[in-house]
C-alpha cells in the first residue's frame, strides 16, 4: 500500500502546528506532518531565556546567514531560523504583537479578499488565550496560545517608561487592543514560566490522534507533481545522506516551512523563475516569477548605554547570583530565568504628521557584547533595539544549486530603500532622547554604542550599517496577490497559481510586512487557512 494521507504539512513551525492541529480536528481526516528538525526535547527551548543557546545550537537552528549589501557595510548576518518541533517559535524571543488594523486591511485593498482586519481579527481571538487584562472584541481567552504580561520588573523599565510619557508618548496597556501606539510592557508567549511554541500550544495535544502522524528530521526535498497537480513530497529520512522516501496526499500538499525554505523547496520542485531554475539545472515544471522573492525583514540596530547605581541583568547571570535566580524559577517566582530578550515597548510615529505608528522600539535592562551573540557585557547596561514598521526595501531568496543540503542565498536589502533609512533615523534619535531624558539622570552614565557624540545623520547612519542586524522577521517570498499581480505565488485562498492541490501557508505569503514581529501573524494565517483547506465558512468578520 503506498504512503498515503489526505494532507501533507511540509514544517512544523508556527502555520504547519497550527494546521496539523486543526486539520486533524477531522476524525475522518488524516494528515502527516514532516519536520526537518529533530523533536522539542531540547531543555534551552523550554526555558525563556534559553533562546541565547538556542539561537546558536545548530541541532535546533538552520543558522541561515544572509549575503552581503551596502545597507549592512558589506557584513553577511545571521540569520536564525528554527528547525524541530514548532519551527522558529521554539528559539524566538516570545513577543506577541500582531501589529495595526492597517497592515491588513492593506492586504485586502492589494486584491486579497478575506484578509482584512475585521476578517483576521476572529482569527487572532480562535488562536489566543490571554491571560490579563484585554478588551475581549479584540482578544481571544479560550485558544491554545497563552500571552501573558510581564511578571518582572526593574527601576531602568520604569525609568524608560516615564521618560517616554514625558515625551508626549502616551501609556498603552494593551497594544494588541484597539490602538497600538504608546509605550508599555511587551506580552508575550511564556505561561508559567515556560516557552508557548507553537508545537507546546498546538502540536503536542493533537499528536494523541491516531490520524495525525508527526515525522521528525524528515527532510523534505521536492513536492511530487502529476501534470499540474501536486500529488506527494520526497523526502529524505535522517536528513543529509538519509534514505530516500515519499509520502503522497489524496487531497493536498501544504507548504508551511517559512519564508526562507518555504520559497526555496517550490524552486527545488521546478516551481519558480524559469531564469533561476535553468542556470541550476533543474527542470522547469512550473513557471512562477514571484518564488523566493519580495523578502521582507525588519533591521535593527541596537543602541547601547552603560547604567550606574542599579544592578541589571548582566550582572544576575553569573555566580552566586545566577544560582539565585535558578532557585527562583524554579519555585515559580518572578526571576530573569523566565524572561524575554525585549520588555518594554514604543511604538511611535517617525513624523508628526503620521497617524500610526512606523517605527517601534525593544528596551531591556540588559546589553550583549558586540559581536558575541547571546554573551551579555561585564558591566551594567541598558539595551535599545530599533526598527522600522513597515520597511519598503525587498529582495529575495534564491537556491543555490539542486541540493536541497545547501543552504540558500538570502539577500533582504536592508536599507535599500530611502524611507527606510529615514525612518529608522528617527527611531535612532528617539532612543537617544529618552536615554538622556531626566527620568534616566539617576542612572545613565554614557553612551557605549554608538560612541560617545556619534549623533550626526552621517554617523548614526554608519552606525546602523555597520552593528545593525537582521529582525528574524522574514516574510513575503511566496505573496499572495489577485489575478495579474506577475510576482503573486499563491491567491487569496493561498493555492499556488496554476496547480491544483498545492497550498502555501506561513510567512512567505504576506504580501507587505506587519507593524510587528511575524510570529503572531503566521499563527493567524495557520488558522484561517485551515478553515479555508477544510472547505469551512470563514468566521464571521468582528464589529468594532
Amino acid at each position: 500500500m503506498p504512503d498515503e494521507f489526505d494532507y501533507v504539512v511540509i514544517g512544523a513551525g508556527a502555520a504547519g502546528s497550527v494546521l496539523a492541529a486543526r486539520l486533524s480536528e477531522d476524525p475522518g481526516t488524516t494528515v502527516c506532518v514532516l519536520e526537518a528538525g529533530p523533536p522539542d526535547r531540547n531543555i534551552f527551548i523550554h526555558i525563556p531565556v534559553g533562546y541565547i543557546k538556542t539561537i546558536t545550537d545548530p541541532r535546533v537552528n538552520w543558522l541561515y546567514e544572509t549575503e552581503a549589501s551596502q545597507g549592512t557595510a558589506g557584513r553577511r548576518l545571521p540569520a536564525p531560523q528554527g528547525r524541530t518541533l514548532g519551527g522558529t517559535t521554539s528559539i524566538n524571543g516570545h513577543i506577541y504583537n500582531r501589529g495595526q488594523a492597517m497592515d491588513f486591511d492593506r492586504w485586502a485593498q492589494m486584491g486579497n479578499r478575506g484578509w482584512s482586519y475585521a476578517e483576521v481579527l476572529p482569527y487572532f481571538r480562535r488562536c489566543e488565550g490571554r491571560i490579563g487584562a484585554g478588551d475581549d472584541r479584540y482578544r481571544g481567552r479560550d485558544g491554545p496560545l497563552k500571552v501573558t504580561d510581564l511578571d518582572w520588573n526593574h527601576p531602568l523599565n520604569d525609568a524608560f517608561v516615564a521618560a517616554a510619557v514625558a515625551r508626549g508618548i502616551p501609556l498603552n496597556p494593551d497594544y494588541n487592543g484597539a490602538s497600538q501606539a504608546g509605550v508599555g510592557y511587551y506580552q508575550r508567549a511564556i505561561h508559567k514560566g515556560r516557552r508557548v511554541s507553537a508545537a507546546r500550544a498546538f502540536l503536542h495535544p493533537a499528536m494523541t490522534r491516531p490520524n495525525l502522524e508527526v515525522r521528525t528530521d524528515a527532510q523534505a526535498t521536492a513536492v511530487l507533481l502529476d501534470s499540474r497537480r501536486a500529488i506527494g513530497v520526497s523526502y529524505a529520512r535522517g536528513g543529509a545522506g538519509g534514505t530516500p522516501a515519499e509520502v503522497h496526499a489524496r487531497r493536498e500538499v501544504i507548504v508551511a516551512a517559512g519564508a526562507i525554505a518555504s520559497p526555496r523547496l517550490l524552486q527545488l520542485s521546478g516551481i519558480g523563475p524559469g531564469r533561476l531554475l535553468r542556470e541550476l539545472g533543474i527542470e522547469v515544471k512550473h513557471e512562477l516569477a514571484g518564488v523566493g522573492e519580495n523578502l521582507r525583514d525588519h533591521y535593527a540596530p541596537r543602541l547601547v548605554a552603560r547604567v550606574r547605581g542599579v544592578e541589571t541583568v548582566n550582572q544576575r547571570v553569573r555566580g552566586a547570583a545566577l544560582a539565585v535566580e535558578v532557585a527562583k524559577w524554579l519555585l515559580g517566582r518572578p526571576s530573569v530565568i523566565g524572561l524575554q530578550p525585549s520588555l518594554v515597548h514604543v511604538f511611535w510615529m517617525s513624523e508628526p504628521a503620521l497617524e500610526l505608528p512606523d517605527i517601534q522600539l525593544l528596551f531591556a535592562p540588559a546589553s550583549l557584547k558586540e559581536g558575541r551573540t547571546g554573551v551579555l557585557d561585564d558591566f551594567p547596561g541598558m539595551t535599545c533595539g530599533v526598527w522600522q514598521h513597515r520597511p519598503e526595501s525587498t529582495g529575495y531568496v534564491r537556491a543555490r544549486s539542486a541540493d536541497v543540503f545547501e543552504k540558500p542565498a538570502i539577500q533582504p536589502n536592508y536599507l535599500a530603500e530611502e524611507i527606510d533609512r529615514r525612518v529608522l533615523l528617527a527611531g535612532m534619535r528617539l532612543t537617544l532622547e529618552l536615554f538622556k531624558a531626566p527620568a534616566f539622570a539617576p542612572y545613565f552614565e554614557r553612551m557605549h554604542l554608538p560612541a560617545p557624540g556619534a549623533e550626526s545623520d552621517a554617523e548614526l547612519l554608519a552606525y546602523a550599517r555597520e552593528y545593525g542586524g537582521a529582525g528574524y522577521h522574514f516574510c513575503g517570498t511566496c505573496r499572495m496577490g489577485p489575478e495579474g499581480d506577475p510576482l503573486a505565488v499563491v491567491d487569496a485562498a493561498l493555492r499556488v497559481r496554476g496547480l491544483d492541490g498545492l497550498r502555501v501557508a506561513d510567512a512567505s505569503v504576506m504580501p507587505t510586512m506587519p507593524s510587528a514581529n511575524t510570529n503572531a501573524s503566521t499563527l493567524m494565517i495557520g488558522e484561517k487557512a485551515s478553515d479555508m483547506i477544510r472547505g469551512r465558512a470563514p468566521l464571521a468578520p468582528a464589529e468594532l
